[in-house]
């Protein structure tokens, strides 16, 4: 039996509003989460206290963690602004070469040559592997020069190859890891104001992340993940870390540092997430580095997240041992990405779908199909919760770099989303090919250094 147009056009009606309902209610759920999310941070959120107002803790001896494969192009100056850059009287950095890296080993060992806290460590065998494995043969470098030195060092500090450190980053590391075995800083990515739609997306995520989810995870002493850089921890936390899994960071991992972050809060340690400004009140403490400016290379960096928070870490961190109400919000919060982008692309798909279909009735001289009361409600509310979401994205964004870049935000969120949409793709890819065995590799971007630091006066 033949089907007629109209009955074609029926279903085609039919399957946009099923497509339409399920983006409106996965939507409506997200919208509704960070509401709550940004209510908890209003309550606790506290003035960013000034350095020169707090009682200033001694020194400790710390070491840097630098992985570096095919870094040639930024690890020297990265090294040498760092040694610049750096207000404090005890610390090393390790940095994790490639044998069949010469690039990245001749600029490290020029830098070397000139300064011994500059410790070059050749990784056991060639690369790329994932960053976890260099970061282990770092830390057994580390403890291996500890006992012939006689040195303890306190704290291992992680860094990236691009990142510009602050001055006083390691002073307030000092003031915090007595009573805190992780302590984390904001990250402030740099805008390239030639690419800045792309750029700066990752201004913007990471404006309303260490501005105010990282804040609220901590207030909430839920597990503060890492963000890989910026960050440290104690000695200890890492040697009970070796001691129940073989090695610190987790070998097989594409984000050992968000893993880092709840491996430790398993051991009941305290996790701190800290902002503080500097002696004048006027910069924040953070790391700021440049991160992919372009739409190929932001995909590859958010698909490794992706699949290393939403596929793979969740198959070995799972939900916690021993988590509270807030610690699996914060997870569910983490892991939702996949389902946001399947909305997200139910909710194009949709209004491609209702602009087909409003041109079938048009053309069919047919009514279009109404719709129903409760789908209308569901989008007057997504409507509003999407006013919110991006009103508060360009407040935070503004807060951390300024009202023009407040607005780019907005336009901003639609090349944010296309982004999202193309890494999960690969993430799902990626995944995949580990289950079915494939080794877990550095799928890094090339890196880029300022060839004018941000000022720190």
């Amino acid at each position: 039996m033949m089907i007629g147009p109209g009955a074609l056009l029926v279903a085609f009606d039919r399957a946009v509003a099923e497509l339409a309902l399920f983006a409106a209610v996965v939507i409506l759920l997200g919208g509704v989460d960070d509401v709550l999310m940004d209510l908890v941070w209003w309550r606790v959120r506290r003035r960013e206290p000034n350095r020169a107002d707090l009682p200033a803790a001694p020194p400790l001896p710390l070491a840097v963690f630098v992985p570096a494969w095919d870094e040639q192009h930024v690890i020297g100056a990265m090294l040498r602004a760092t040694l610049t850059r750096y207000d404090h009287p005890d610390y090393r950095l390790y940095v994790g070469c490639y044998p069949n890296d010469p690039g990245t080993l001749d600029a490290v060992a020029e830098v070397a040559s000139h300064d011994a806290r500059v410790r070059r460590v050749v990784v056991t065998h060639d690369g790329p592997t994932t960053k976890a494995d260099c970061l282990n043969q770092l830390w057994r470098a580390l403890v291996s020069d500890d006992v012939d030195s006689g040195r303890v060092t306190a704290a291992i500090v992680l860094h990236d190859a691009e990142d510009v450190v602050d001055p006083a980053e390691l002073r307030v590391f000092d003031d915090h890891l007595r009573d805190a075995a992780l302590v984390q800083l904001p990250v402030v990515p740099l805008i390239d104001a030639r690419r800045r739609l792309v750029s700066g997306h990752y201004a913007d995520e990471f404006a309303e992340s260490h501005r105010r989810d990282l804040a609220v995870r901590s207030a909430l002493e839920a597990a503060v993940p890492l963000a890989g850089v910026g960050c440290a921890i104690r000695r200890d936390a890492l040697e009970r870390l070796e001691a129940g899994g073989g090695a610190p960071f987790e070998p097989h991992s594409l984000t050992e540092d968000y893993e880092l972050g709840l491996r430790v809060a398993s051991l009941g340690l305290r996790a701190r997430f800290v902002r503080w400004r500097d002696s004048g009140g006027r910069r924040l403490i953070a790391t700021r580095a440049y991160f992919p400016d372009t739409i190929d290379t932001a995909v590859r960096q958010k698909a490794r997240w992706v699949t290393g928070i939403a596929l793979s870490g969740w198959d070995r961190t799972g939900w916690g041992a021993r988590a509270h109400a807030a610690e699996y919000w914060m997870r569910m919060r983490d892991r939702r990405g996949l389902l946001a982008v399947a909305a997200l692309v139910a909710a194009y798909l949709a209004l491609v779908g209702w602009g087909i279909s409003s041109l079938a009735h048009a053309v069919t001289r047919s009514e279009a199909a109404a719709v129903g009361p409760g789908l209308r409600v569901l989008l007057m509310l997504n409507t509003g919760l999407l006013c919110w979401r991006l009103s508060a994205r360009a407040l935070h964004t503004a807060a951390e770099h300024g009202w023009r870049e407040g607005c780019w935000s907005l336009p901003r969120a639609l090349v944010a989303n296309y982004i999202a949409m193309l890494a999960a793709r690969r993430a799902l890819v990626r995944y995949v090919a580990t289950l079915l065995g494939a080794a877990p590799l550095w799928d890094k971007t090339a890196h880029r250094f300022p060839e004018q630091l941000p000022d720190v006066s």
